[in-house]
């Protein structure tokens, strides 16, 4: 049936062995991690690996993070239905890479932090780092639930697993492993991951190239289809992808996903020298580059297989994420245990992205609202306490899943809750590291205008999508198609979920066609700069930052700004012990109700 739509085949024995036996490798490798580290249980070592972890493992857990199941379900049916303008991320992967190593890594990596809110309060108070530390929860809550929900949904309706079932068992299997093994389990997990992520596209391609007689059958027909026409220098930001939203907007977006989250930041401050945390990011980028690029090539073998016959307007599928699992299934079939390793690679990017949030969540919740608050916990109570917060919030990302049911295609959509919620923070942030006028007054009043702004289109987009003139879908056939069940389907607005259609049937209002209509990718660059002008000026009205000294080491330095910048042990030493004096000068103790907690951290880094 290959290419001319029907039915395909389901999950053979072979299959489900492949898949079950992937799925309990991840819970082996963390149950590994955590018996061989069972005599360290300090939270130092539960949360940041002891701060001992090298380059290259931390580079793959950086990239699998986000390469999620969203990136194996999501890209290549984004490059079948709109070309491949999705490529020319790798641009923002390169900028964001080179900001976030020479910018944020230096300055996070020598305050000794744990939780990257900890700067906020440093910089301004603590009921800023609190606000941000609770915007950050929602939106991993959010995403997280998004990760598991969509990717499931597709599989399931594609190859008959049950989807509540495999949920559930997707959250047990990352509670066990964040639960036992904590950072270390996670990163170790996330390079099998990855590689079977990788290995998943690699089978696709190759099988696709069989059948189409070649990697350059392939590339004609993406090209006679105009799938290889990437480069739109349309200036217009209504438009969902030309070259101008991908590469400011895009780079934008990439640099608060991994500048200031969490889940990114606790993996590279976890680094055990400054050096190996930067090459992370360097390497993390070539990660991106070889994911992106197959991911890509995955849409248009899609492309040359289902030009003729179009599965969605065939009726086949019912959303276009479920393309890659009916490919799968239509032409890996034959092969045993071969679908059982696609399943698994989009459930391992799941699987990675799930347990990252997990860990990252216990992080937050432990270092910015217990400890400051219960400083008389045991070692052993804080290590019970953080297993008991990786249940919870395991428990917490599966009830999410309903809500992400919602939120239409799972690519824009994951996207799209970074760029509201980020956006404002990385403002944030911004306005401190760069700014010394920035008082906490001004931080807050623009991190709320900036926040209003991004939920006001984003949410307003959600619910009146861009016309197909400014998301430009690219055009299908089923003139090869065996069987006709569906023609007058439509797939006008694709990304779009049944109750968004007929809500803009119904009533479309004014705004709908141009703020509402704003690219996604340019949520975060509106946010940021809202809260940096916004907050600037409210500072400067309210007497700027005169009330306390700050200490140098809060601010971006000239010394940060050099690539690869490898410190002699003698310089790193002077440079951590010069930071602990200034902070132990400049910290204000009754502002800094962790002040103890954050001095040992650094003082521990001079011993490194």
């Amino acid at each position: 049936m290959t290419g001319t739509g029907g039915q395909v085949a389901t999950f053979s024995v072979w299959d489900y062995v492949v898949f079950a036996g992937t799925i309990l490798a991840a819970a082996g490798v963390g149950l590994f991690q955590a018996i061989r580290g069972r005599k360290e249980t300090s939270s130092d070592e539960f949360l940041l690996g002891g701060r001992q972890m090298t380059a290259v493992p931390v580079a793959m857990s950086l990239t699998a993070s986000f390469m999620s199941g969203i990136t194996v379900i999501g890209t290549p049916a984004e490059a079948y239905r709109y070309g491949t303008a999705f490529w020319l991320f790798g641009f923002s992967y390169a900028i964001m890479s080179v900001v976030t190593a020479e910018i944020f890594v230096p300055l996070f990596y020598r305050l000794g932090i744990t939780s990257a809110y900890e700067y906020l309060e440093m910089r301004f108070s603590r009921p800023i780092r609190l606000i941000g530390t609770s915007m950050y929860i929602v939106q991993t809550a959010l995403y997280t639930g998004l990760v598991i929900y969509a990717p499931a949904l597709a599989l399931n309706q594609i190859t008959g697993l049950d989807l509540w079932g495999v949920l559930v068992a997707t959250g047990a299997v990352c509670i066990v492993y964040c639960t036992l093994g904590g950072l270390k389990a996670v990163i170790w997990t996330d390079v099998l991951q990855m590689v079977i992520m990788l290995a998943g596209f690699v089978a696709v391609i190759a099988r696709g190239a069989v059948l189409q007689g070649g990697l350059t059958r392939i590339w004609e027909d993406s090209r006679e289809g105009g799938r290889l026409d990437a480069f739109d220098f349309d200036p217009d930001p209504l438009k969902r992808h030309t070259f101008w939203t991908i590469l400011i907007g895009g780079s934008v977006m990439w640099v608060s996903i991994y500048s200031i989250n969490q889940s990114q930041v606790q993996r590279y401050i976890s680094c055990k020298t400054l050096g190996h945390a930067k090459m992370s990011l360097y390497v993390n980028m070539v990660g991106l580059w070889v994911t992106v690029s197959l991911a890509v090539f995955s849409g248009l073998t899609m492309y040359s297989i289902y030009k003729s016959c179009d599965p969605l307007e065939n009726g086949d599928i019912t959303t276009l994420d479920q393309m890659l699992p009916y490919l799968v299934m239509d032409i890996l079939a034959a092969y045993p245990g071969i679908p059982g390793l696609f399943v698994a690679a989009a459930y391992s990017g799941t699987l990675s992205t799930v347990s990252s949030s997990i860990n990252a969540l216990v992080a937050v919740t432990v270092e910015d609202f217990i400890m400051p608050v219960c400083k008389t916990l045991t070692p052993k109570q804080v290590t019970w306490m953080n297993m008991g917060l990786s249940v919870f919030y395991g428990a917490v990302c599966i009830g999410m899943a309903g809500v992400a049911s919602t939120m239409g295609s799972v690519l824009q959509a994951a996207l799209s809750i970074f760029g509201m919620i980020s956006g404002p923070l990385l403002g944030l942030y911004l306005l401190g590291m760069l700014f010394r006028t920035p008082n906490s007054i001004g931080g807050l009043v623009g991190m709320i205008i900036g926040l209003m702004l991004t939920l006001w289109v984003g949410i307003g987009g959600q619910l009146y999508p861009p016309t197909s003139e400014k998301t430009m879908p690219l055009p299908v056939s089923t003139v090869g198609c065996n069987n006709t069940i569906g023609q007058n389907y439509t797939t006008a607005a694709p990304w779009t979920s049944p109750v968004t259609l007929t809500t803009q049937q119904e009533f479309r209002p004014d705004l709908a066609d141009s703020w509402y209509s704003l690219s996604y990718l340019y949520f975060c660059l509106l946010g940021t700069v809202t809260t940096i002008v916004s907050g600037m000026l409210v500072s400067m009205m309210t007497g700027g930052c005169k009330q306390k000294k700050l200490s140098s080491n809060l601010f971006v330095r000239k010394r940060d700004l050099i690539c690869f910048s490898y410190c002699s042990k003698s310089e790193e030493s002077d440079n951590k012990e010069k930071a602990a004096s200034d902070i132990h000068m400049s910290a204000d103790k009754s502002t800094l109700p962790d002040y103890e907690v954050m001095t040992k951290d650094v003082e521990k880094a001079t011993k490194l």
